[in-house]
């Protein structure tokens, strides 16, 4: 019982630093977004391999997740003669979930992963160590041009899923079950608001800030070689997943319900 007490007790400390550790780096970084220099060029090569390179996985997703959505509400709402209304369903589950709950995961397993391993190569090579006998700030050298990055792409990949998914569910609907391509647009935009959107790309910038801060801070503590190395990317991605859903959650009924 004693062993199991302590037990216990190592891994709430162990949950409580890791808290603090993370918030502490995100301040870290949001101060150092602000202090010169601000190393642009690196900014944009971060945003070509975090947002462009990311172009082919999120349209393969987002197609078939709003083909998917339109074949699986259809096989309900032809029972009740309501095929016009997969439009909507389609378009609102996208704009409000699907697109960037989905792109976020996506990123979180393709770059937060990748930032995770680069980090925690230079970690236990001591790259990062150097970084600071040379009087450079590793948030700003290493965190900074991902983080901009992440929080820039993101919302734009969360877009461009949105729109794929809409055009995924439009085959469908128009060329499978012949619903008219004009009633099918009105139907779209008709539903939607503002707010769908706006939801969205809010939920998909908090998503950014999750990915970006849980990658790198495993990034840095990593220890044990190689092998520490797999497991930081391992506990990254599942870390990432874990929050995406809960923050997706907690964002939704926020959004939705506590203030609709």
């Amino acid at each position: 019982m004693k062993e199991w007490i302590n037990d216990l007790g190592i891994k709430a400390l162990n949950f409580f630093i890791y808290i603090g550790g993370t918030f502490n780096l995100m301040v870290g970084t949001i101060f150092q977004v602000f202090v010169r220099p601000f190393r642009k060029k690196e900014w944009f090569i971060q945003m070509h391999k975090i947002g462009v390179m990311s172009f082919p996985i999120v349209f393969m997703v987002a197609f078939f997740t709003g083909m998917v959505l339109a074949l699986q509400s259809a096989y309900q709402l032809t029972k009740m003669n309501a095929q016009m209304y997969i439009s909507s369903l389609v378009a609102l589950s996208m704009l409000r979930e699907l697109g960037p709950v989905l792109t976020a995961l996506v990123i979180a397993g393709r770059v937060g992963a990748s930032i995770t391993a680069e980090l925690g190569t230079m970690k236990v090579s001591e790259q990062i160590d150097a970084l600071r006998t040379l009087a450079a700030n590793p948030v700003k050298y290493l965190v900074v041009p991902r983080f901009l990055a992440l929080c820039i792409m993101l919302p734009l990949l969360t877009v461009y899923a949105d729109f794929v998914g809409i055009i995924g569910g439009y085959v469908i609907g128009v060329y499978k079950l012949l619903i008219g391509s004009t009633i099918y647009w009105k139907m779209t935009f008709d539903t939607l608001a503002f707010k769908d959107l706006f939801t969205g790309l809010f939920k998909s910038f908090i998503f950014a800030i999750i990915i970006c801060i849980v990658s790198c801070y495993e990034g840095f503590i990593t220890e044990g070689g190689a092998e520490g190395v797999g497991k930081a990317t391992t506990r990254s991605v599942v870390i990432s997943f874990i929050l995406i859903i809960a923050a997706d959650c907690l964002f939704t009924a926020l959004f939705y319900f506590i203030f609709p």
